[in-house]
This record gives structure tokens, C-alpha cells and sequence, in this order.
């Protein structure tokens, strides 16, 4: 008999973040709830989903104390942890499809969490820094719940055949990584490959915008549309920024009818979940508990919170640098206040000042402790920006448009793939337009191979620590497509072939030959 779940008829998902420190004696149980959702859901029935998560936590422990809980899976239900700091966890709960195979693939609502935690990290600092600041809780309450909203609600469509649509009105579904999404790995980059002489144009560009703000010790980060070109940071660092870039910052993210990855779509789709009444009716316990849940750039009146992941809250000024009042404005209203992030990789917060010109993104961070005379120091380095770089920034951006090859530049013929690089957080993979031409049954059987993957990988990592192992699956569809997958190296290759003949031998060769003649031969056999 399996694992009862908490769950009504009415949600099909819950995510919910607590402090395992908090909250232990009799009446102060609330205390450890920072967020849930759906948030006008009873508090009773709250704390009995964080009670089975807490239960699960603490008696998996008993057998493995080192490796902390990664998915419980229920009769009815998928149960997801991430410890995002220690002692405080985010839990996704997922409600089980009805169909034979598994449409979630739980390492993907994972990364989801992952990357909620780090986006906010980025933005707001540690969870435990903030609990810390305010102890009752408030402060970080007022702080998770318009983050997280936000969040579900970005914008970031990958296609102009993805379906976009932003509200959390009862009878709209929320749309969550599915089967359909295993040719794309979240929290990666995508580089744009460029020449030789256009990466000397792009090193020499880079040194003028570090340049700018004298000795300060800068950071930057270029995109071309919505690649990758150059970046200074850490990969962590690299990834929080490039994410934000495509989400608020890109030509395409703040042009009309943005693309979005928000997880709310209309539509009728096996991956779709019930996302019930999502918003707590006014004047609720929930909405006294979590802080106001207005969604105007005020939110909670009690405290100052920044909402980064707002829609619409960018645009671009006309000396070509992108401004926003997320931060606030002036005293005379006149000046926008710069943004401000934090990056992990040095604990260090930093101005965030983004150009633009035709499709290329600039991003310069500036140290908050170099510049002595905040707003007008940075307006000082925008205005040496300009006069360094301005010429180099127009060459750097003509000769990357002649080399674009457009949306499907990196297709190839035949081939469905997804390639990614762990020890760089880089991924590529075929054209969203392209992958839809795969028939369900091959996206299906892909995923299943993925899950196999994931599992024979969080294996390895605890059998053998700081070793990564090679290993090659191959998987014939329903539909005799082949669903392969190769590591290496830290590298992974993961490929759907619908025109591979009968054979695993034919299939085994063209994935030879992509690997010879797209990846310098890295999942080579030989």
C-alpha cells in the first residue's frame, strides 16, 4: 500500500517552502510556513502537507543521512524536495497523469526549484539572511509570494508556436515540464558560435566595458538575441543573469507578445494540472499570513519589496541603456533607481546596467562599493560606456547578424538532439519549431530514457563521489523511432532518430556520425 498524499480534487500541484527550524512547539506550528501555494488553500490542511514533507524528510534520514531526500513517490502523487539552504526546503507536488507513462520527469521539476531559489537568491539574498533580518517571518513571506507569482507568470516563449497566455484566473491550467520538454535542459546557456574574428572583435569589446568604470572590478555579460556571446561571471552567475536577460532583458523580451515559459496556458494537454483558485479572496487569514498579495509594484505596504520578474516593467531609453522603476525612482521622480543584484559566486552586490543596440544585449556589473556616489557615479560610467565602446559595439553587432543563421541555425537534418555540458552549464539543442514534428510516442519514450539516465546518475554520484561515469542507453519507441542517450566526460547527448531503420546498428552509426561532425567526436565510440 502506498504512501497516502495530501490532495484534493480541486489542485493538482502544491509547492510550499518551510524552515525546518522553526515552528517545533505546540501553537507556533504556522511559523515555519514561508510560502505555499495555492495560498488560499486552509491552514490546516497546509500544515498537514508540510507535516507528511517533514515526516519524509526526517525518516529518510534515518537511512541515508548524508544524502538529502529527493522524490517520495505516492500512490497518486509525485513528491519533490530540494534543501535549498540547510534546514529550509522547497516541496513541489505533483498529481499523478492517468496515462501509462509518466509524463513528469522529476529531475526537470526539480531544476524548477532550483531555479525559483536561485533566481531569488540573485535578486533578494539568502532566505536565511532575510529570516534572520525579521524573525517573525513577514519580511520573507512579503518577498517569496510576489516572486514566486511572478515567476509563474514570466515570459520567455521559446517559438512562435508556443502558446502564451498570463493569468491565474480559476479554469486556466498550470503548465509544468513535461515529456514534451526532454529535448530542453533547464539552467543552461545557450552560446551563439561565432568565428575567429569575430571573437578577437567580442575579447576587444569586453575590455572597453570593463574599462568604463575605471579600476572597479567589473563584470559583463553579452547576448546575442537570445544567445550567449561572452560572459566574465561564474557559471552560476551566468546562469541567473543569462536567465534574466531572455526572460526581461533581450530585444524579443521586451517587443510585444514577449515569448514565455510561464507554466499558465490555455489549452488541453496530458501535462496539464489543476491550478484551482490561486489567489487568496481579499482581506483572507492567507493574505494577512503571507503579506498583501496585490500585484501593484507597492505589494506588501509593511515592507519595500522589489519584484524583478514584473511583465512590462522594462524598455528601453533613448541612449540605448534599458531602464526600469522596478527599483524605484528618485525623489524628484525624475530618475529611475539602477538595479541592484547579488552574486553567489563572490557574495558581492552589484549594479546592474544593460545596453542595447539592434539585437545585442550588454550587461555591466559594478561593484555597489566602488562607486562612491551611487546614482551619479553609475550615470558616469554609462556615459564613459558610451564614449569607449559605442564604435565597437556597432562593428561587434554587424559582424554577429552577417554570421546568424536564424531560428534554425542549429538544426540538422534528420536529427532531433539535445546536447549538454555539466561542467559549463551549456546546453544546444535541435529548434523548438523542429521538435514538435516528433510524434508522441518518440517524446515519450525519450523521457522514459531520461528518468533512466537521471536515476543511474544520482547513483553514481553517491557510489562514486566526484567521479563521472560513461554510460549509453538506447530505447526503440512504440513507433520504432530510436530514443538514445550518451555521457561522457560530463557531457550528455541525448537524440530521437524517427527514420532509423530497423536496427540498432544504424542507429548506432548516425549517432557516430553527428558526433564526429558536430562534436568534435566527444561521444564517439572509438
Amino acid at each position: 500500500m502506498g504512501l497516502s498524499s495530501i490532495g484534493t480534487a480541486t489542485e493538482g500541484m502544491q509547492l510550499c517552502i518551510f524552515d525546518l527550524r522553526r515552528g517545533q512547539h505546540e501553537g507556533q506550528e504556522l511559523d515555519k510556513i514561508l510560502y505555499f501555494f495555492p495560498p488560499d488553500l486552509p491552514f490546516s490542511t497546509q500544515l498537514s502537507v508540510i507535516g507528511l514533507s517533514e515526516g519524509l524528510i526526517t525518516f529518510t534520514r534515518i537511512f541515508s543521512p548524508e544524502a538529502a531526500c529527493e522524490v517520495i513517490e505516492a500512490e497518486r502523487h509525485s513528491h519533490v524536495f530540494y534543501e535549498a539552504e540547510p534546514d529550509i526546503w522547497m516541496v513541489m507536488i505533483v498529481e499523478k497523469s492517468k496515462e501509462p507513462e509518466a509524463i513528469w520527469r522529476i529531475d526537470a521539476l526539480r531544476e524548477v526549484l532550483k531555479e525559483i531559489h536561485s533566481l531569488f537568491m540573485m535578486f533578494h539574498g539568502s532566505i536565511r539572511a532575510l529570516l534572520d533580518k525579521e524573525p517573525g517571518g513577514g519580511l520573507t513571506r512579503a518577498h517569496l509570494y510576489p516572486f514566486i507569482m511572478d515567476y509563474l507568470r514570466a515570459c520567455q516563449k521559446l517559438s512562435p508556436l508556443d502558446e502564451c497566455c498570463w493569468d491565474f484566473l480559476v479554469g486556466k491550467k498550470l503548465l509544468l515540464p513535461s515529456f514534451r520538454d526532454c529535448l530542453k535542459e533547464r539552467r543552461t546557456v545557450q552560446m551563439l558560435t561565432v568565428g575567429r574574428e569575430a571573437a578577437i572583435e567580442v575579447q576587444t569589446l569586453v575590455r572597453l566595458l570593463e574599462s568604463s568604470a575605471g579600476n572597479a572590478p567589473c563584470s559583463s555579460l553579452i547576448l546575442f538575441q537570445d544567445l550567449l556571446v561572452s560572459t566574465t561571471l561564474s557559471p552560476e552567475d551566468t546562469v541567473n543573469l543569462f536567465t534574466y536577460a531572455v526572460l526581461r532583458l533581450t530585444p524579443l523580451a521586451l517587443s510585444s507578445g514577449a515569448r514565455s515559459w510561464s507554466y499558465l496556458r490555455k489549452g488541453n494537454t496530458s501535462s496539464h494540472v489543476t491550478a484551482g483558485s490561486t489567489l487568496a479572496p481579499s482581506g483572507s487569514v492567507s493574505e494577512q499570513f503571507y503579506g498583501s498579495q496585490d500585484t501593484s509594484p507597492a505589494g506588501d505596504n509593511r515592507y519595500r519589496v522589489i519584484r524583478p520578474l514584473q511583465h512590462d516593467k522594462w524598455s528601453k531609453g533613448k541612449d540605448g541603456f534599458l531602464i526600469t522603476d522596478i527599483w524605484g525612482v528618485d525623489v524628484g521622480g525624475s530618475d529611475v533607481t539602477t538595479p541592484i543584484v547579488w552574486l553567489q559566486h563572490t557574495e558581492e552586490r552589484m549594479y546592474l546596467c544593460a545596453y542595447q543596440y539592434k539585437s545585442l544585449t550588454l550587461i555591466l556589473l559594478i561593484p555597489l562599493s566602488s562607486i562612491l556616489n551611487g546614482e551619479q557615479g553609475v550615470s558616469t560610467v554609462k556615459q564613459q560606456l558610451l564614449e569607449n565602446a559605442s564604435l565597437k559595439i556597432l562593428k561587434v553587432e554587424e559582424k554577429l547578424s552577417k554570421g546568424w543563421g536564424g531560428e534554425n541555425a542549429y538544426h540538422v537534418s534528420g536529427y532531433r538532439y539535445l546536447i549538454v555540458d555539466g561542467n559549463r552549464d551549456i546546453s544546444r539543442a535541435s529548434p523548438p519549431a523542429k521538435v514538435t514534428t516528433l510524434t508522441k510516442e518518440s517524446l515519450l519514450a525519450l523521457n522514459r530514457l531520461r528518468e533512466e539516465v537521471d536515476a543511474e546518475k544520482s547513483r553514481s554520484k553517491w557510489d562514486n563521489p566526484g567521479r563521472d561515469k560513461d554510460l549509453e542507453v538506447s530505447i526503440r519507441a512504440k513507433n520504432n523511432a530510436w530514443a538514445i542517450a550518451r555521457i561522457t566526460g560530463g557531457k550528455e547527448l541525448y537524440m530521437v532518430l524517427e527514420k532509423a531503420n530497423e536496427t540498432l546498428l544504424y542507429a548506432s552509426d548516425a549517432v557516430e556520425k553527428f558526433s564526429n561532425r558536430y562534436c568534435s567526436g566527444a561521444f564517439s565510440l572509438d
